[in-house]
């Protein structure tokens, strides 16, 4: 066993894999800050606007809800022409990834006493004035967790960026699977990869069960 452990864990390939890790968590930063910017948008438009552009709004997140994130990596991939194939697969992503904040940002939305309004309103404040500096700072409050959970899944989500050939942190445990022979060898592989996701998703895991514990202590 420590034979096979000191050929998975070599230096280069660990710091191959921690390069491979690096990627993935620049893309899910990048992709989560963008969903919530444009799932946001999203949400707002399927909520309030009842006409054009709210129902394309509920088409778009009802498209990519329930359709399969692969095939939308895979269409980006192919049908986009130029840049690379790592913004094609992360744009993918960013689609797919927006649907499910419109939704969060939605309920959130949903949860907000339409008194609210009125209650604005009376104090002279219009709708946009309304939405930006009383009732989305309240919704942003409630979804602060289902957004954690979010990221979590993002994060995991990444992996998907493998089937593309993403040197990302799985499709870099996959490259250096081809260096090995032994049957042990390829479990500390997959087990380093699960361990190291692990760390991370349960770590954030337990940032939002404290967040509501928090919460559920001063409601």
């Amino acid at each position: 066993m420590m034979e096979s452990i000191r050929t998975v864990f070599t230096p280069s390939n660990v710091s191959f894999m921690m390069e491979g890790l690096k990627l993935a968590l620049l893309i899910s930063v990048g992709v989560v800050i963008l969903s919530i910017i444009f799932g946001t948008v999203l949400g707002l438009l399927r909520n309030y606007d009842k006409k054009f552009f709210g129902k394309l709004a509920g088409a778009y997140i009802e498209l990519f809800r329930n359709t399969p994130l692969l095939l939308w990596m895979l269409s980006c991939s192919f049908l986009i022409p130029g840049s690379t194939i790592t913004l094609k697969g992360s744009f993918a992503l960013f689609l797919y990834t927006s649907a499910v904040v419109a939704e969060i940002v939605r309920g959130g939305l949903n949860s907000i006493p339409k008194g609210q309004f009125e209650a604005a309103h009376s104090q002279g404040f219009s709708f946009m004035q309304s939405l930006w500096y009383i009732v989305l700072p309240q919704a942003f409050k409630k979804i602060i967790p289902s957004l954690l959970s979010q990221v979590i899944t993002t994060i995991k989500d990444t992996s998907f960026l493998a089937g593309l050939g993403i040197m990302e942190f799985t499709r870099s445990g996959q490259v250096i699977l081809g260096k090995v022979t032994k049957t042990s060898e390829v479990f500390l592989v997959y087990g380093f990869l699960a361990l190291v996701y692990f760390i991370i998703c349960f770590t954030l895991s337990t940032v939002v069960r404290s967040w509501h514990k928090r919460n559920a202590e001063h409601a």
